[in-house]
């Protein structure tokens, strides 16, 4: 399965049935999981933990060290799950002191062109689209999707199964569930047509619908806004998930948009 012209150090683990094509180069500390297929022209480099049945495509490269001018060296890695898809020139760099690791969970894709830098924590069934550009310490919960030629400030996290549109600027926190558009990226409405996708009843969108009409249009604070939800709405998991991701943001979340296009603070 290791095609001629390629170069696999020996220190490097790669499982029986891994296919490597010409011309990849793979460097000592590397580990590789059953049925992954390496493209061409792929470099991944020390530190890669890549879980089975994935696909690398041609000009990737995998666990370069940080483009971080605190990085002094230290043992990290890039860790990669099962049934993901990096698609050609996407570059995923290590880890640095902070968390010592990058990591993109199962069953995510990754399109052409996109860059997640050190640091990230990209959950699982994730999508970035074309040329999306990932700052370090960047959180992505599960399902996020972001549209192609975004970008995200460094620190900023986004909730699970949220939609961010396309060529973002994402400086502020996105909540769960929601869809962050237009620029300035404000807040547009829940990403109702996802969550029936993946299977969310009617009765559960609905009230998280209800919860974010009281985030941003009852006229109340953040904390008022979440104090009301506590005591109004009945606890699930979707609720206590909202209140937690609101509460424990350090960048604050995206703001409601006016029908002028500016933000509402």
């Amino acid at each position: 399965m290791i095609q001629p012209h390629t170069y696999i150090h020996s220190g490097a683990k790669l499982a029986p049935n891994v296919k490597v094509d010409p011309f990849s180069v793979i460097h000592p500390d590397v580990v590789i999981g059953e049925g992954t297929w390496i493209g061409s022209n792929v470099t991944i480099m020390d530190g890669a933990r890549i879980g089975k049945n994935c696909r690398i495509f041609p000009g990737a490269i995998i666990s370069a060290i940080p483009q971080d001018l605190k990085f002094d060296g230290e043992s990290t890695t890039v860790e990669i799950g099962d049934n993901t898809t990096i698609r050609e020139f996407v570059s995923i760099n290590r880890g640095t002191v902070d968390r010592h690791k990058t990591v993109i969970g199962s069953n995510c894709l990754v399109m052409a062109y996109s860059h997640i830098a050190h640091d990230c924590i990209i959950g699982n069934h994730c999508i970035l689209s074309n040329n999306t550009q990932l700052a370090g310490h960047v959180v992505m919960g599960d399902w996020a999707i972001i549209a192609g030629m975004s970008a995200v400030h460094q620190f900023s996290k986004i909730g699970a199964h949220a939609y961010i549109g396309g060529g973002s600027l994402v400086s502020k926190d996105v909540p769960p569930y929601i869809k962050a558009i237009r620029q300035p990226l404000t807040y547009g409405g829940v990403n109702s047509v996802g969550l029936k996708r993946r299977g969310y009843t009617l009765v559960q969108i609905n009230e998280i619908l209800d919860i974010y009409r009281v985030i941003y249009n009852q006229g109340l604070n953040t904390t008022q806004a979440l104090e009301y939800i506590e005591q109004e709405f009945r606890a699930s998991d979707e609720r206590d998930e909202i209140i937690s991701f609101i509460r424990e943001s350090e960048r604050g979340i995206v703001k409601r948009g006016t029908k002028g296009g500016a933000i509402e603070e």
